[in-house]
């Protein structure tokens, strides 16, 4: 009898049958030796695993030119539309910045969502094809391991150490330069105003010299380009000062040039008004515009002898998606190349501008929300400012007539707060300049509707969408459980628990319950509500060690941004809890307590298809969609979770009932915020959140320095904004139900099949489809490109 094929197998016959169409194991052999030779001039005496990763990647890389190029060949002859589309969202060709891109991009679900919907995205070649504008999303606090300031080690103290990660020490070998189509990008200056027109003069000039890399399509010859920006000094960047002796100076000042895109601001929940942060935003938005209109002009639609009139025509050829409010300097940058570089007046610019934008939210907190000071522009972007004041009066004077006197709504609505500082709301610039709004799961784009853009939503109602996020089930099921029955999960947890083993030498029960939260470190998604549940199991284990309690192994995963302090501080909590918990006698393999540090996509391969219970607890109406939620579904993992996010369509889709919900509800949170929300009456009414508290306070989880986590209790006693303590006791009660159900396997097994059958809605094929259809207004095309080696 043969023996049993392991997933390390699998993906190796995978890829094997993906080269085999046009190249058997000789030819690859062949191909192998000689970029090793060749390329990289090493022969196998010398070569370091690195260098045989190169060459692999090389052969590989070989096979896909043919068919790079052929598609880009089909795109010119069918002359299709392109869509620029930002970060976290469908793609066809994606530029932003360099530093930005790696193998393991996105690691957290949003950034993740990239990846996935990249991949996605090139299985249906649409009719019109597509390419994308990202401005330079900030490093999102799941990725930093990519690059410079990257998370790690959160069991010392600091919590987090952030660690650099140069990935492009050794060169990339799927990417190829293209300096021939290198853009300036110009900063600072001031503007004139002429009688030719208005110039923006004076400036400081940054090029972008782009990168493209291959995207392969699923079984379908279409290889896309994701095209990525790296920031370079001119030449002649302080050359008469480096001339005269100035060295130091022309030095420095070309780093200061090439640090856009050398390390991207980090901290992307809680905005901060940094000038790096605005230049990153704005060199890619610049140059992928510019690489825009240059295509557009040498495509057949555009014409050689390209005239006026031409551009009017744009949006029938060009979509750009606005994902978050990062790329919104595509608006005002668009207007300035239309109104100022080709001379259209301001009402066909923006009615170009409009017909082109849409905006994708992706969060209702309002710390998360970009709001640039004036000052910071006025000295960065002069002329931009001045583009975004009078897109604010024409927008303002539209208001003030369907509201005549309502001067309250127009400071509501208006694109620059007022206050000690005037801030510029990028959120309202979105929406003014785009003719689609759309959030993230039906529940989010109710309360943008509802709350957060209500005004603008009464205005022009025919706006607003909603696309539920989707994953993408090649990835996430085929790759990383390619069997879904008893004995494959079986084998899953074995292998994990054999991995956390040998990773954090705490050996776990295989047959514990697998209770697992693994997420972006952040007050809103509540992993300080799964402490306090530890803790009362905890307690409650040594309080009657003789029960029959469920056994638990509660795995916590995800990084902090750098500069969050609470959210360092949630993570020293756990891991000094899982000291504790996971050294006491009393307890054993009844309850152990797993930090997954620098938590990843090769770690989430690991430990979704291992899950027993996903952990999905955020405050209701805070979580925007979640994309690791329908990760755990669709690899048989229950969900116990709010009815927030994606949780609520999940909910429909398997039945409430297959799902373990508690908690508030939207209108209960609010009726909350309405009444005053007191965590203190909480803390003196429910003896085990009490007694968790104190013991936290108290130092019993930090012996050696017992005010440790005075921030953390302060803050859920008395600054509290997601409600910790009033989910509590129904939290709980939830959990006895987890647990009283897990001892039923046949009746645990029947809900797992129930959300395995429910899933089918959360595909990214769904989501980006109804992108196509219902905002780009495009439809999928059933032709096939021909294989190079195809004589069609």
């Amino acid at each position: 009898m043969s023996k049993p094929l392991t997933d390390q197998d699998r993906r190796k016959q995978i890829s094997v049958r993906g080269l085999a169409g046009v190249e058997n194991v000789a030819d690859l052999k062949t191909n192998f030796n000689r970029h090793l030779h060749f390329t990289l001039v090493k022969d196998r005496n010398v070569a370091t695993r690195r260098d045989y990763y190169f060459a692999l990647a090389n052969t590989v890389r070989d096979h896909l030119v043919g068919r790079w190029i052929r598609t880009q060949q089909h795109y010119y002859d069918k002359d299709p539309k392109v869509s620029r589309k930002g970060c976290r969202s469908p793609v066809r060709t994606h530029a932003r910045a360099r530093a930005r891109a790696h193998s393991g991009e996105g690691e957290g679900g949003g950034g993740r969502g990239v990846g996935l919907f990249c991949r996605r995205e090139t299985a249906i070649p649409f009719a019109r094809a597509r390419a994308c504008i990202s401005a330079c999303e900030p490093l999102s606090a799941s990725i930093y391991r990519h690059f410079p300031g990257s998370s790690s080690l959160p069991r010392i103290v600091p919590p987090q150490v952030e660690e650099a990660d140069d990935w492009l020490r050794y060169g990339n070998p799927w990417e190829k330069a293209r300096p021939e189509y290198m853009r300036p990008v110009h900063f600072y200056g001031r503007v004139e105003h002429t009688a030719e027109g208005v110039k923006w003069v004076d400036t400081q000039v940054v090029l972008a010299l782009p990168y493209d890399t291959p995207v392969p399509g699923y079984r379908n010859n279409i290889v896309n380009t994701m095209r990525l920006w790296s920031a370079k000094a001119p030449c002649e960047f302080n050359l008469k000062d480096f001339n005269v002796g100035g060295y130091i100076q022309a030095v420095l000042d070309r780093n200061l040039a090439e640090n856009i895109s050398r390390v991207l601001y980090p901290n992307d929940n809680f905005f901060e008004g940094k000038e790096l942060r605005l230049k990153q935003e704005y060199f890619v938005v610049a140059a992928t515009l510019q690489d825009i209109i240059r295509r557009f002009k040498a495509s057949k639609f555009g014409s050689t002898e390209y005239v006026r009139m031409d551009l009017s025509t744009m949006p029938e050829k060009v979509a750009i998606q606005l994902n978050d409010t990062h790329p919104a300097l595509a608006i005002p940058e668009l207007m300035r190349i239309l109104v100022d570089t080709e001379k259209l007046s301001w009402e066909e610019a923006w009615d170009i501008v409009t017909r082109t934008c849409a905006y994708t939210n992706h969060t209702v907190l309002p710390e998360a929300l970009e709001r640039w000071p004036v000052d910071l522009f006025q000295n960065l972007l002069p002329r931009h400012l001045e583009i975004i004041y009078e897109i604010n009066r024409r927008h303002l004077e539209r208001i003030s007539k369907l509201y005549p006197g309502d001067h309250d709504r127009l400071r509501r609505m208006s694109l620059i707060e007022e206050g000690d500082a005037k801030k510029i709301n990028m959120a309202h610039l979105c929406i003014v300049g785009s003719h689609a709004v759309n959030g993230v799961a039906r529940i989010h784009s109710e309360i943008i509707r509802n709350t957060v853009f209500k005004d603008f939503y009464e205005v022009d109602p025919e706006k607003f969408q909603n696309k539920t996020n989707g994953i993408t089930p090649r990835r996430w099921l085929v790759m990383c459980n390619p069997g879904l029955a008893d004995v494959i999960a079986e084998e899953n947890k074995m292998k994990f628990a054999a991995h956390l083993e040998e990773q954090y030498k705490v050996k776990i029960n295989p047959n514990s319950m697998f209770d697992v939260q693994v997420k972006r470190i952040h007050e809103y998604k509540r992993q300080l509500l799964n402490c306090l549940h530890i803790i009362t199991m905890y307690n409650r284990i040594k309080k009657e060690p003789n029960k029959a309690w469920t056994p638990r192994t509660v795995m916590i995963g995800g990084k902090a941004a750098p500069g969050y302090h609470t959210a360092k501080m949630i993570i020293k909590l756990i891991t000094s809890i899982g000291d504790i918990v996971n050294n006491d006698p009393v307890v054993g393999d009844r309850l152990k307590v797993i930090y997954l540090e620098n938590y990843r996509v090769t770690l989430a391969e690991k430990v979704i298809p291992a899950s027993d219970l996903s952990e999905q607890i955020s405050t209701a109406g805070t979580e925007a969609s979640g994309t690791g939620n329908m990760k755990f579904m669709l690899n048989g993992a229950l969900t116990i979770g709010t009815m927030d996010g994606a949780n609520v369509e999940m909910a429909e889709e398997a039945g409430e009932e297959n799902l373990f919900i508690f908690g508030m509800r939207v209108h209960d949170v609010e009726a909350l915020d309405k009444k005053g929300y007191d965590a203190v009456s909480y803390y003196n009414r429910i003896p085990e959140l009490k007694l968790a508290m104190d013991q936290i306070s108290g130092g019993f989880f930090s012996p050696s320095q017992p005010g440790l986590f005075k921030d953390l209790v302060n803050m859920l006693m008395h600054h509290d904004r997601f409600k910790v303590f009033a989910d509590y006791e129904d939290y709980i009660k939830c959990q006895e139900k987890v647990s009283a159900l897990y001892k039923n396997p046949k009746e645990w097994t029947q809900m797992v099949i129930r959300n395995i059958a429910g899933c089918g809605k959360f595909s990214s094929d769904r989501t980006i489809s109804e992108y196509a259809r219902e905002i780009w207004g495009i439809e999928p095309s059933l032709e096939k490109i021909a294989a190079p080696d195809d004589p069609r």
